[in-house]
């Protein structure tokens, strides 16, 4: 195994089980988010937090940051009601939980929890961000993660057509906190949105059906949504891809496979690394709004170079990745 650290426990309070992959602190404390979701089994949920921590390693890596990676899940099973109480109790246990780590995991928001959410862990330990800007946080991190993404699609859309975005079709799968953001951010451009909660649709964009978001003509495809959508045998009609969705991937040979028919991948670690980014530069670096949002901006800069690399986007984001993770 490749992680330095992988811890499990049963809530005392919950009864939920509770995993804390750490992946590496080789440059410093690990951070990563915390996920409160159903799973088949446990192992499912730490089968996540294998692939996931792993992600964050590489995401932070990439992106400069002294800063490792690490993920947390509360694993609730198929039955169970999710009720208030449940959350609270799971929260107390999993913030002594990441206390025991004394400081060298960092935890935020992933699926399932939010800034509400960060409040009840501070409760327990001082090692939870992103809480709300009336508790001092810097909130959800919807905003910089969207802004990150559109550099690196513009950046995308540089290197592939040579323009701007300006009267290009782009789809997005999933419009979520950050898909909805990413649609916002594009004005000149034709914009299909899909999700599979049909309350999402939105009468300033086109709706595509999910089963046809993928497959629909487009010059850009944005997964907005879960992670493991891009495999081997996956039909895509879009000439870039990038997005926000954690783990697109569900082998990195899909990479290979999609640049030999002709399509760009953008590392969705590389892409979607805008919110750890602006956190972790305001609330642990303490840098001002523009100084962390110049930093997210230049995720355009990152991905025009990944690009520039004689090799697939995903084989340089991991020879840079790996380059800053060497002992020196």
């Amino acid at each position: 195994m490749e992680h330095e650290e992988v811890t499990i426990r049963r809530g005392r309070r919950s009864g939920l089980t509770m995993i804390i992959a750490i992946h590496s602190r080789a440059l410093g404390p690990a951070v990563g988010g915390v996920r409160l979701r159903r799973y088949p089994g446990w192992r499912d949920g730490l089968e996540d937090a294998l692939r996931l921590s792993e992600a964050m390693t590489c995401k932070c890596a990439a992106a400069g940051l002294p800063f490792g990676g690490a993920k947390s899940v509360l694993a609730l099973d198929g039955e169970t009601p999710l009720t208030p109480a449940l959350r609270q109790a799971a929260l107390e246990d999993l913030g002594e939980f990441i206390q025991s780590f004394d400081g060298s995991y960092l935890a935020g928001p992933d699926v399932g929890t939010g800034p509400a959410d960060m409040v009840v862990l501070r409760q327990r330990t001082p090692h939870a961000f992103c809480l709300p800007e009336e508790y001092g946080g810097t909130g959800t991190s919807s905003i910089p993660t969207a802004v990150g993404v559109l550099a690196a699609l513009r950046a995308g859309v540089r290197h592939l057509f040579g323009t701007g975005t300006d009267g290009l079709t782009v789809v997005i799968s999933g419009m979520g906190s950050v898909g909805s953001l990413i649609a916002q951010g594009l004005p000149g451009a034709r914009i299909l949105v899909s999700d599979v909660d049909e309350s999402k649709r939105d009468d300033r964009f086109e709706w595509v059906p999910p089963e046809k978001a993928f497959t629909t003509k487009a010059d850009v495809l944005v997964p907005a949504a879960v992670g493991g959508v891009l495999g081997p045998d996956t039909e895509i009609n879009a000439r870039l891809v990038v997005g926000p969705a954690n783990n697109q991937l569900t082998t990195d040979a899909v990479a290979d496979e999609l640049a030999a028919k002709g399509i760009v991948w953008i590392p969705d670690f590389v892409a979607s690394a805008g919110g750890v980014v602006y956190t972790l530069g305001r609330e642990i670096e303490a840098l001002s709004h523009d100084e962390a949002m110049a930093r997210v901006e230049a995720i355009g800069d990152t991905v025009a170079a990944l690009l520039a690399a004689d090799t697939t986007p995903l084989a340089a984001a991991k020879e840079l990745a790996a380059a800053r993770l060497k002992p020196r």
